[in-house]
């Protein structure tokens, strides 16, 4: 039944977004664009009503007496948000901060469901403490109950406590009573306003896709009005190409006051997803490579074993955050061989969700990635300064 239900809503996902991006032009698309349009407009009036109802304080916002950067973005997924999460942890915990990283955990296992509606029917607060994915020593949670995302932070960042919980302000509390940290990274907190206290607010916005297609969740992917822009101190253009200044142009217009920063995922290596065995990108160079992948923009990753010096003969894409089972594992492998593929290259992200294959005729490495700036370096350690010693 679960798996059924995962096909379905993948199913579901991979139709919303071919109509958002008008990919579909039948009847079906134009009327179901239709519907998310007027959706948008009702949409766009509960964000602006929620955000006058915090300015005015009528709902009340949390402060835990510690710095909080809250890192996200204005659309919906795909802007390389976690790579910069680990830049920020890393460069803050190397300057002297104890670091505890706050995440949702997006598509991680939930509570069960009678303790979620028990709670909700009578007014209490969950008091479940925050799932654990790392202590700052160990990794203690697997990706199924972490996420994808926080389990991936937890790898990377050995040193840096990693917290999952829908109520960040209850998990940002136990990270200061429990481990003693001093900085709370919100892990895709641009939206969540419950905490705020010193609050340092980092905004990512995608090159390519600086505001999706310009429409407001449902009919876009945009998770409010890109007027909202003006509340980032730091802003981070990802991806980028160098031809930004446009972009740049228009970020000036919404908020002039942000240190705009520019940024590249830069490959690093290659491991070897069942052994853990690494090897330099060089490995790449003129072999002919099979891609799997679950991402929201697979494209920049396929190009980027292209520019490596990879012949890429085979492709296979599914839906953002997809669990890849056995046997997807395994087709794949048979049609990257049918193919003539010497070797499979898939994500990190996507790695953390490979499940155990019987049989391996196939190397199936990830490529590990990192933020490289390549524009506005004193900006970015500017902020770094102004965190740790506010």
């Amino acid at each position: 039944m679960r798996e059924k239900f995962r096909v379905w809503a993948e199913t579901l996902e991979t139709f919303f977004l071919e109509v958002v991006f008008e990919e579909r032009h039948d009847f079906r698309a134009k009327l179901t664009r239709g519907f998310l349009f007027c959706s948008s407009k009702i949409f766009q009036v509960f964000v602006k009503i929620h955000r006058w109802l915090i300015n005015v304080r009528i709902l009340r916002d949390k402060t835990l007496g510690v710095q909080v950067i809250a890192i996200g973005n204005l659309t919906l997924g795909g802007t390389g948000k976690t790579p910069v999460v680990e830049k920020f942890a890393r460069e803050l915990q190397n300057a002297g901060r104890k670091v505890a990283i706050l995440s949702r955990g997006y598509r991680s296992r939930p509570a069960p469901l009678h303790r979620q509606l028990l709670n909700k029917v009578l007014l209490r607060e969950d008091q479940t403490p925050p799932r654990v994915v790392s202590d700052g020593k160990s990794l203690l949670l697997d990706s199924e109950m972490a996420g994808d995302e926080p389990y991936m932070l937890a790898s990377n960042l050995r040193d840096v406590v990693v917290l999952v919980d829908k109520d960040r302000v209850k998990s940002g509390r136990y990270a200061i009573e429990k481990f003693g940290c001093d900085t709370l990274l919100l892990d895709d907190g641009f939206q969540y306003w419950k905490l705020r206290g010193r609050r340092h607010d980092v905004v990512l916005v995608d090159r390519h896709q600086p505001f999706g297609n310009e429409h407001l969740f449902p009919r876009g992917t945009l998770r409010e009005p890109h007027s909202h822009l003006a509340r980032a101190h730091t802003i981070f253009i990802t991806k980028s190409d160098g031809k930004t200044s446009e972009l740049r142009e228009r970020i000036s217009k919404l908020n002039s006051g942000a240190a705009v920063i520019e940024c590249i995922h830069s490959p690093l290596y290659l491991e070897d997803v069942f052994t853990g065995e690494q090897c330099g990108l060089d490995f790449l160079r003129g072999k002919k490579v099979a891609s799997l992948s679950g991402i929201a923009q697979p494209e920049g990753f396929e190009q980027s074993l292209v520019k490596l010096g990879a012949e890429l003969v085979y492709s296979k894409r599914f839906a953002d955050h997809h669990r890849f089972t056995q046997q997807e594992i395994l087709n794949a492998i048979n049609r990257s061989k049918k193919r003539a593929a010497q070797v499979i290259i898939t994500t990190q992200k996507d790695a953390v969700r490979f499940p155990k294959i019987d049989r391996r005729d196939l190397p199936i490495y990830f490529m590990r990635v990192e933020i490289k700036i390549v524009s506005g370096a004193n900006d970015f350690q500017d902020c770094v300064r102004k965190i740790c010693f506010r």
